[in-house]
């Protein structure tokens, strides 16, 4: 690495409040919770925001770092889950010959700054050294968004009041028990997963200067250094730490190469290097996908700190992963995906990032092949993806967990929780809407649309009444398992069999050698369509027009209505208050489900039906999801009820910015935070995609004063800016070529050079 400069201040945060998270002091019981929001991540490496510098001896907590795809099994029963790599930011100092301990009177000292717009954390604190002595501990760590094979962790110490000796020792510990060592260097570890074979590989070089003069390193073992000194005051001492990780899916494939020439780049950039691209490639990121909320600086600090983890949980280069349910800041769930990925982070990627997104969608892919498994091995033909997923695809769902009285529960979802092959078909069919990308089309799309299409019309019996009915299944409500004729399971099954036979026409008409050779690969014939047909017109969708509503399963109208007012001041889930067994007889359920439904597909509502419904099973949902929210947000903004919507909005964002559900020590909810987006851009912007362009149709909170941001349409990137103040809809084409913009019932040409003003209509 090239030397440290003390003059250079990377360890100053941006200086609009808007673009930075901060907390002051130190909270043992909160640092949990802490350490999850202040994760910095880039899609491949995760690290906590734990402290770069451990004080008492050894860490409390580990720091704790993520690598994308890294999965192994322990025993048969645990099915895989995300494994640990070494914390490589570990630091400890010892002050005089004793380790370094915090005092009370420091603790408020200490400010933890995660800097949004450039993507790196910050500390900044002052250590007490007897009454006359103070020591100034200043820390940057970044995983770099422009190689992401990249960590870097900045550390500056300078000391007031005295002369004092210092001894430094950097060193990656915590290493998995699921890692077994291969090779062992002072610089270079490789590792291998004990059951997948998976390897990793960390390559790692370090430097301390005082004053910009290299002190001498004593190399203690592997991974682990030591450095000396007597610091007087005005010196100022600058440790910079970087490392490279390569995971190796290959058999017998070493990573540790790679690890080092990645290494080797990092450190002919230097660190100011390293800094200056990552910096670059967020401003790029935040260039596509910065949303901008004039007159609720709340809500924009939560948007920010959304899409902040948003643009970090994504990697464009790898297809062979998704993004977890935590993302790769906590390893709950054991890292695994689920249908959150597709309906609430898909698209915000597809609109933003669209090679982020086509690159989850391949994973989906890469694993058709398990889905297709599981299917067959259910009785059933086509794809039914697991519903939890690891690195194959195979369903990681466990069959029983341990109930809070310590008996065994059987878990039905990974049998029974099928919605989530629609879901995938929805997102697949989103993003060629949005991009207009008819090669993945060709080569991945169509097959997970047809495939899916073929499971649901295998799933849906035929029976007496000349109707198909799906039974046995759970709906995204998980208080009622093992249901009939789910509204949502239902009616997105129907729709991914319309589209599937939609996109077997167009294949055969536009590309009929491509439509010949996949349809003879599938075993797909007419006969075998014209039965589709069949089941889409005839799968019982669950709409009672008398009463105007879509019952959410076979039989709920006849279940206990329970009224949650009576409940609003439990301090428990509901469904612990009333018990599962009461739980499961009435109507009360767990997240939007008939809501969710009018999420993804509002267009399947009769005119009318869309706000009784919402009313209906707002008033029975219990929220016990952290997406409950998020979707009753988005349906309220489009139903023109905004300040329901933001009420939900605040709700949802406290989940993780205020820890309300208490759950976050194990990762950000980053499905939820997805939800903050789909709430602005698709609920108060009113946006929806259509084949000729983009709609919009706004409803702004009261107190918001404007709305903009960006969004990509078929090549095209498009910034939108919604004046509440004077009415006024802004709209101009900044890349590609013309296009249309549907502002309620009217449309509009955009061309370059041509930006479209244009004041709100009374219709809208």
């Amino acid at each position: 690495m090239s030397e440290p400069d003390a003059e250079e201040n990377p360890h100053q945060p941006t200086a609009d409040p808007g673009w930075v998270l901060s907390e002051d002091g130190y909270d043992p019981p909160g640092e949990a919770s802490r350490e999850t929001r202040f994760a910095v991540s880039n899609g491949f490496l995760g690290v906590k925001g734990a402290p770069a510098i451990h004080q008492g001896g050894r860490a409390v907590l580990p720091t704790r770092t993520f690598v994308a795809g890294l999965f192994d099994t322990g025993d048969a029963s645990a099915g895989p889950a995300l494994v640990p790599a070494a914390d490589w930011a570990l630091v400890r100092l010892t002050v005089n010959g004793e380790p370094l301990a915090r005092s009370a009177g420091d603790a408020s000292t200490l400010r933890l700054t995660l800097d949004l717009r450039r993507g790196v954390l910050l500390s900044d604190g002052r250590q007490s050294i007897g009454s006359a002595i103070g020591l100034r501990m200043r820390t940057l760590r970044l995983v770099s968004l422009s190689d992401r094979a990249i960590g870097l962790q900045l550390v500056k110490l300078q000391v007031d009041g005295g002369d004092v000796d210092i001894a430094l020792e950097a060193s990656s510990e915590g290493v998995s028990v699921a890692l077994m060592p291969e090779r062992l260097e002072q610089d270079l570890g490789v590792w291998r997963t004990k059951h997948s074979g998976k390897r990793l590989a960390t390559a790692t070089t370090s430097l301390l200067q005082i004053d910009g003069i290299d002190l001498a390193v004593v190399a203690l073992g592997e991974f682990h250094w030591r450095w000396h000194w007597t610091a007087r005051p005005g010196q100022i001492a600058c440790f910079a730490h970087t490392v490279a990780v390569a995971r190796s899916e290959a058999e017998g494939r070493d990573p540790g190469p790679a690890a080092r020439g990645k290494l080797e780049a990092a450190r002919q950039l230097g660190w100011r290097g390293v800094i200056a691209e990552h910096e670059a490639a967020w401003a790029e990121r935040w260039q596509c996908s910065d949303v901008e909320i004039d007159g609720d600086a709340e809500a924009q600090g939560a948007l920010r700190f959304a899409l902040y983890h948003l643009n970090s949980s994504a990697n464009p280069a790898d297809e062979c992963v998704s993004i977890a349910a935590r993302a790769l800041t906590g390893d709950d769930y054991r890292g695994h995906v689920f249908w959150d990925t597709e309906i609430f982070l898909l698209p915000f990627y597809t609109l933003t990032w669209p090679q982020a997104a086509r690159a989850l969608l391949m994973y989906r892919y890469h694993t058709l092949d398990a889905a297709r498994a599981k299917a067959s091995r259910l009785g059933w033909r086509g794809a039914l993806y697991a519903w939890e997923s690891a690195a194959t695809g195979a369903e990681t769902t466990p069959e029983h967990v341990i109930g809070p009285d310590g008996q065994p529960v059987q878990v039905l979802a990974g049998r029974e929780e099928q919605h989530i092959s629609a879901d995938i078909a929805h997102a697949v069919w989103q993003y060629w809407l949005a991009t207009g990308d008819d090669t993945f089309l060709l080569d991945a799309g169509a097959e997970i649309l047809l495939e899916t299409g073929r499971f649901w019309a295998s799933r849906a019996q035929l029976e007496a009444d000349g109707r198909h009915h799906i039974r046995g299944v759970i709906g995204p409500d998980e208080y009622h398992d093992d249901v009939d004729d789910n509204a949502y399971t239902n009616v997105m099954a129907r729709w991914n069999i319309q589209r599937a036979q939609e996109i077997a026409a167009l294949l055969r008409q536009r590309w009929p050698e491509r439509w010949e050779l996949l349809s003879r690969r599938l075993g797909l014939n007419d006969a075998e369509l014209r039965t589709w047909l069949d089941v889409a017109e005839t799968v019982v969708p669950g709409y009672d027009a008398q009463a105007g509503l879509f019952e959410q399963f076979e039989g709920y109208f006849e279940l206990e209505d329970i009224d949650l007012a009576d409940y609003a001041d439990r301090a428990m889930p509901i469904d612990v208050v009333l018990g599962p067994e009461r739980t499961r007889r009435s109507q009360v359920i767990k997240q939007a489900d008939v809501v969710a439904l009018l999420g993804v597909l509002p267009e399947v509502f009769p005119v009318g039906a869309a706000a009784d419904n919402f009313h209906y099973y707002e008033a029975r949902c219990a929220h016990g999801s952290s997406l409950s929210r998020v979707t009753h947000g988005l349906v309220a903004a489009r139903l023109g009820h905004p300040e329901t919507a933001l009420r939900y909005f605040r709700q949802a964002a406290a989940i993780d910015l205020a820890d309300s559900q208490g759950s976050i020590a194990g990762g950000v909810h980053i499905a939820d935070q997805g939800g903050l987006w789909l709430i602005a851009v698709f609920g108060f912007a009113g946006v929806s995609l259509r084949a000729d362009g983009v709609a919009l149709e706004p409803h702004l909170p009261a107190e918001w004063r404007s709305l903009s941001f960006r969004v990509q349409w078929r090549g095209r990137r498009l910034k939108i800016r919604i004046d509440q103040a004077d009415s006024r809809v802004e709209a101009t084409l900044e890349a590609g070529e013309p296009m249309k913009l549907t502002l309620g019932r009217a449309s509009h040409e955009l061309g370059l050079g041509h930006p479209l003003r244009t004041r709100r209509l009374k219709s809208w």
